[in-house]
């Protein structure tokens, strides 16, 4: 709990011949909620020149309402799904003069300050031990594009795009730079990806090193020739994609940083891992009833083969099951014991994962 902003004495009038014990302490958190008008009287001074020059407001003032109240406007609409019409009504009960137009606008506009707190984080997060990323689908300004998460224990961060690409999940890890960089990260990326000796080359030998946007990147490009190649892998693709690296690289970002994701393709950058699950999928067999029988709740079990170690995810009796439909899927190419017929939802079926007692991920489970 927060130290007390103020302390109040209570008194009593005890009976003759009490002695005084001290005080009890009862600590009570309040909330106020109240409006306050501030006119700043700005000096208006005219030049020898006759130029008006005039007194700058104070910091973090934009417009006419303070950066609290837009705080607290932003906080209730996203937070706390506050409707505009209510949340209009709620600030012209407190005594603010406002409209749900400017509530529209104060959600709008003038975001910068938010943005750059969102950038920051980021990029602070992308300094850590590990990340864990992954993606969904997501609607923003009524066209259908992708929400990539990016986060670990300490810090989240959220960016809606129009791809899912690796491409694209590059672009994101820059944390808000719009450089291009050819270093030796950006060439060692390039060679791991089987880009073509030549144009990795012909990026090296060139005395251009680093490009301001994306612009100057693809007239560079053009200029060295590696653009009109139609060879795979794509080279423009392969360039960039290892010149967004060197970006992310130059300026410190995951230096020593693990990112563990699922086994999505566009993840897979630097050092990277899976998390438990998708670790263990690969060595998992489904084995069970003979064909059309039901699947009785307690019948099924993942099973690795030359196992010494058994961890219950998923006990008889217990509510947790089994959520994960894409290691489902992948599992039915493997399947042992069953020629046909449809596998049960993920909901419908509880699991017992079985694993080798000395592989690192079970020693990390066992703490």
């Amino acid at each position: 709990m927060q130290a007390p902003a103020q302390e109040q004495i209570l008194e009593i009038t005890p009976p003759t011949g009490s002695r005084f014990k001290g005080y009890e302490d009862y600590v009570v958190q309040e909330l106020v909620l109240q409006s306050r008008v501030i006119r700043y009287r700005r000096q208006r001074w005219e030049t020898p020149a006759g130029e008006t020059i005039v007194a700058p407001l104070p910091a973090g003032i934009c417009g006419h309402y303070g950066p609290e109240l837009r705080r607290f406007v932003v906080s209730q609409h996203h937070e706390g799904q506050v409707t505009v019409r209510r949340l209009a009504k709620q600030l012209q009960a407190l005594g603010i003069e406002i409209s749900k137009r400017q509530v529209v606008r104060l959600l709008n506009q003038r975001h910068d300050g938010f943005h750059e707190e969102a950038r920051d984080v980021l990029r602070a997060g992308l300094t850590s031990p590990w990340i864990s990323v992954d993606d969904t689908g997501a609607r923003h300004k009524a066209s259908n594009g992708f929400c990539t998460q990016i986060g670990n224990a300490h810090f989240t961060w959220f960016g809606t795009t129009g791809s899912k690409s690796r491409l694209n999940f590059l672009e994101l890890l820059r944390a808000g730079h719009t450089d291009y960089v050819i270093n030796a990260e950006a060439l060692a990326y390039m060679r791991a990806r089987n880009l073509a000796a030549g144009v990795i080359a012909r990026l090296e030998a060139h005395p251009g090193k680093q490009f301001a946007d994306v612009k100057l990147w693809k007239t560079h490009l053009d200029d060295l020739g590696i653009a009109a190649l139609e060879v795979t892998p794509d080279p423009v693709l392969i360039a960039t994609e290892g010149a967004l690296w060197g970006s992310i690289k130059a300026h410190g970002l995951l230096a020593d940083t693990v990112i563990i994701s699922d086994d999505a393709g566009q993840f897979d950058v630097g050092t990277h891992a899976l998390c438990w699950v998708h670790y263990l999928e690969p060595v998992f067999i489904w084995s069970g009833a003979p064909r059309r029988q039901p699947w009785p709740m307690t019948s099924r079990r993942w099973t690795l083969h030359n196992s010494g170690f058994r961890v219950d995810i998923c006990g008889r009796d217990g509510d947790c099951r089994c959520r994960s439909r894409c290691v489902r899927r992948r599992a039915s190419r493997r399947m042992s014991g069953i020629t046909s017929g449809a596998l049960p939802s993920c909901c419908d079926v509880r699991c017992t994962r079985v694993a080798d007692a000395h592989s690192p991920v079970m020693a990390a489970i066992r703490g």
